[in-house]
């Protein structure tokens, strides 16, 4: 059967300790409340932020729709301003005048309805520019409160990679000198027991899987050499018998 120094075995748990410890912080780490925020906000931002793009496009676009528009009523005004001048000076024939007056008349009408145009486009463009700054407000609100959650995850971070980098340090000297089969096997059973590996045997239970050990089973491994290296039968974890409690 493996073995190594009873005193190894009880400074095993030790490690374990350390290392259990180091494993719940680097979950926390990972889990943390903040990043979930962080996530859900990034996504809305996401979708926000597609939604000022697409206002600030259609504010783009009506505002070539206003000038296009008042590109087009200056035009028939000034039409309308040279022909005036024409019919005022009396210059040319009767039917030439009477052609004028004629088209001043088209041309206010003309003039009415592309206003009427203008002004539309105008109320839209006011509209428009309304739902792109509110558009905008949302996404620098949003980006303000994840930049906040950033610097508290950040915080938090750097909290508990000082409490891993401690642990391991920790975990360094305790395994210094520890039997190398025992570390081997220890390490082995870790990696396929959710990070404990070894576990103490107390009050005839083993704190691993905290099973109760049978009388016989118990009397079994009691009757072993301090050195023999023994396994719950349950979990197949190491047990440390000789553990302060």
């Amino acid at each position: 059967m493996p073995s190594a120094p009873a005193a190894d075995q009880i400074r095993l748990l030790d490690l374990q300790d350390l290392d259990l410890k180091a494993q719940q912080a680097r979950h926390r780490r990972d889990h943390l409340p903040v990043l979930e925020q962080i996530a859900e906000l990034t996504a809305r931002l996401t979708d926000l932020d597609e939604a000022r793009v697409a206002t600030s496009m259609n504010v783009s676009d009506l505002r070539r729709a206003v000038q296009k528009a008042e590109d087009d009523v200056q035009s028939v005004r000034d039409r309308a301003t040279r022909d005036t001048a024409r019919l005022e000076s009396g210059q040319g024939t009767a039917k030439d005048l009477q052609a004028l007056q004629a088209e001043l008349e088209i041309l206010v009408k003309r003039q009415g309805a592309l206003e009427d145009v203008e002004l539309e486009a105008m109320e839209a463009l006011e509209g428009a520019e309304a739902a792109h700054a509110s558009a905008k407000e949302q996404v620098d609100a949003i980006a303000g409160q994840i930049a906040e959650l950033t610097t508290e995850r950040d915080a938090a971070w750097t909290d508990l990679d000082e409490e891993i980098a401690t642990l391991e340090r920790d975990r360094n000297l305790v395994a210094a000198g520890l039997d190398a089969g025992l570390i081997a096997l220890y390490e082995k059973l870790r990696a396929s027991h959710g990070g404990i590996g070894a576990a103490a045997l107390a009050q005839g239970q083993c704190l691993g899987c905290r099973t109760v050990l049978n009388p016989g089973d118990l009397h079994d491994i009691q009757s072993k050499a301090a050195d023999v290296i023994v396994r719950c039968e349950e979990c197949g974890r190491i047990l440390v018998r000789g553990a302060k409690q």
